[in-house]
Parts: structure tokens; sequence; C-alpha cells
């Protein structure tokens, strides 16, 4: 499978998998999916617009914790990505935060077409109890995951050097694939590309084979 990157179009929004879209290419086999996770506020929005080469395709807020549903787009018409609601935003109402737990699992657990998680991580934080169990959580599900460490246009590179180590440390994944990322600066869209290429044509080779 060639894809482009181009041509995105947003499909619908869920929150119940009863709800959640079949997405098929032209020749009707169903796409694979990406899916999209990460704290309230670390860049998802901005990330997707990027990557997709739009501006206001996938929506940004500047009140963390705002996108509350599953988001569902395609790309090149042989793709879709999942906009995942963040998580760990505490100023989010207790009864809303409860529900986000469900339903993200509900999605990465239940889903048949997901083949990859790009978690997103700021490269100014220090993993919480919290993230370094969500990332457990995808493991122990055999989940492929990449670590995207975003907002590095906001550190120096001696400061991207030392937080990196340390935020692999804290997650206790020193051979996690990750890659830095900045939307402002234009950094990683390439690489991001070519290591979803890879890790698609690498799942679609070991299906094939089973």
């Amino acid at each position: 499978m060639k894809y482009q990157f181009k041509n995105p179009i947003f499909i619908t929004s869920a929150t119940k998998a009863k709800d959640y879209p079949t997405m098929r290419t032209a020749s009707g086999t169903e796409m694979d999916e990406i899916a999209v996770v990460g704290r309230s506020n670390v860049g998802k929005s901005s990330l997707l617009n990027h990557l997709f080469q739009q501006k206001d395709l996938v929506k940004t807020s500047s009140v963390p914790g705002k996108t509350q549903l599953i988001n569902f787009f395609t790309l090149d018409n042989t793709l879709a990505f999942v906009d995942l609601p963040g998580y760990g935003y505490a100023k989010v109402p207790l009864s809303v935060r409860k529900k986000w737990g469900p339903m993200i699992e509900e999605y990465l657990t239940n889903r048949p077409r997901l083949k990859l998680i790009l978690f997103l991580f700021d490269i100014r934080r220090v993993p919480t109890e919290e993230d370094c169990l969500f990332l457990d959580w995808m493991a122990k599900h055999d989940k492929a995951v990449i670590l995207i460490l975003t907002k590095v246009d906001k550190v120096t590179l001696n400061e991207k050097n030392a937080n990196t180590r340390k935020i692999l440390a804290a997650f206790n994944c020193d051979n996690l694939h990750h890659i830095h990322y900045s939307t402002t600066k234009n950094i990683g869209r390439k690489e991001l590309i070519k290591i979803l290429i890879d890790a698609l044509n690498d799942e679609s080779v070991n299906h094939d084979s089973t």
C-alpha cells in the first residue's frame, strides 16, 4: 500500500463503539487505523493539522480538555487517523473525566483495524505515574506505540537531549521508538511519515505471512 499523506477528510465523531464508522478503501477493504493519544494540551490537534498539511481540519482549542469525542479522519482514501480525547486535565469536571477512561479503553481494546498508537508527550514534562500506567497498559495489550516528543522548539538543544533521556528513563523504555516534533518549526513531519509507512508495511507483511 502506498501512502501520500494527502487529501484528509473528517469522517465523524463518536463516543461509543456502536457509532464508530467503518472506513473502506476504494477497493472495499477496511482501512488500517492510527490512533493519536496524549495528555490534554500536548498538541494532538496541531500535530494532526501539520501532518495533514491543513490549517483547520482538526479543531484546536486554547482550553485543555476541550476535545471530549473520538474523532475519525481518513487520508488518501487509504488510511484512517483517530484523535482520542486528551487525558489528565484536572479542571475538566470529574463526571466528564470518568467517561474518558472507559471511552479510550473501549476503542484501544476492541478496534480490530488499529495498527499503531502515536503517544504524544510534551518534552518539557516528566512522566507521572498516570503517564507510565498509560504506556504500560498499551504495552500489556500488545499495541505498537511510537512516542512523539512535542514542542521541542520550546527547549534548547541541550535541554532536548537531557529531557529525552529523562523521559525514556522514566518510562523505562530505552528501546521505545521516538521522534521529536515541532509544528511551529516544521520539525519531525518527514521522519514521522517514514516511520508510519515502514511500520504499516511491516504490519502488512506480518499479517500476510500468518
